[in-house]
């Protein structure tokens, strides 16, 4: 079984076109908890162009008070706002990512040997008691990447997996991207380290994956599920991952 974990980056960047409430991040979010979402993912960028700093502490009370069994995952790069953020609100994932903040998105992992001593310093700063740490990870990272990427103390990677959900109409550059999401998260598992995936995955390109990338732990879904979500409803296209992973976490 591998979890869903909702991404909300696109509510509150279609939220953010007007200056209105809707549609509701924190109602979405329970939409698609009740539909059996096991958690829900953000990325607080500093210019907020997407989740702003009150959605953090509006869905943070939403899990704590409604969803306690649910997993609250926070991405974004370790600045000193980010750490305090973290320090705040006290989710039980934090995923690092290497990007700056003019980036439209993340579009690469971290140089784990380059960084070693840096991360390694982050990670020991933001451990804490039932939280778990991951690190934004390139397809190719290989076994010496996820090695170094262990010894920062760390608890899982994620696998960016948007070079694989580019090759929608290139098997052959598909079937290359899953060979190297295989190999990485078998070096993971191999140094104990566990594996997230995310980035550009559908109900499309999502079997193969689980094909080729057997036991991933976790997968954060946003743009694929929201545009999904589009033609068939928030909650019916939350099943649909959720069913399509295994994963029974119903909470109707």
């Amino acid at each position: 079984m591998t979890l869903l974990s909702v991404n909300l980056n696109a509510v509150a960047q279609l939220r953010n076109r007007r200056d209105l409430p809707w549609p509701s991040v924190v109602g979405l979010a329970r939409v698609a908890l009740d539909a059996g979402a096991s958690g829900i993912t953000i990325h607080p960028r500093p210019d907020e162009r997407h989740i702003r700093r009150t959605d953090v502490f509006e869905l943070s009370e939403l899990l704590r008070d409604e969803y306690p069994a649910a997993e609250f995952n926070i991405e974004g790069y370790p600045s000193t706002e980010f750490i305090a953020l973290i320090n705040q609100v006290n989710p039980q994932q934090v995923t690092l990512v290497p990007d700056s903040p003019e980036q439209a998105t993340s579009d690469h992992g971290w140089d784990f040997r380059g960084k070693g001593n840096y991360l390694t310093s982050l990670v020991q700063l933001l451990k804490a008691p039932g939280r778990r740490i991951s690190l934004f990870c390139d397809p190719e990272a290989g076994a010496d990447g996820v090695a170094a990427a262990k010894a920062t103390g760390a608890d899982r990677i994620e696998l960016y997996t948007g070079p694989y959900g580019a090759c929608y109409a290139d098997p052959d550059k598909a079937e290359y991207e899953l060979a190297a999401l295989a190999e990485t998260a078998r070096a993971a598992r191999r140094v104990g380290l566990g594996v997230n995936a995310g980035h550009d995955l559908t109900l499309a390109n999502l079997p193969a994956f689980q094909a080729a990338v057997p036991g991933v732990d976790e997968v954060s879904i946003g743009h694929g599920l929201t545009a999904d979500a589009l033609l068939m409803g928030f909650a019916a296209a939350v099943r649909a991952y959720c069913d399509l992973l295994g994963d029974q976490a119903r909470r109707s």
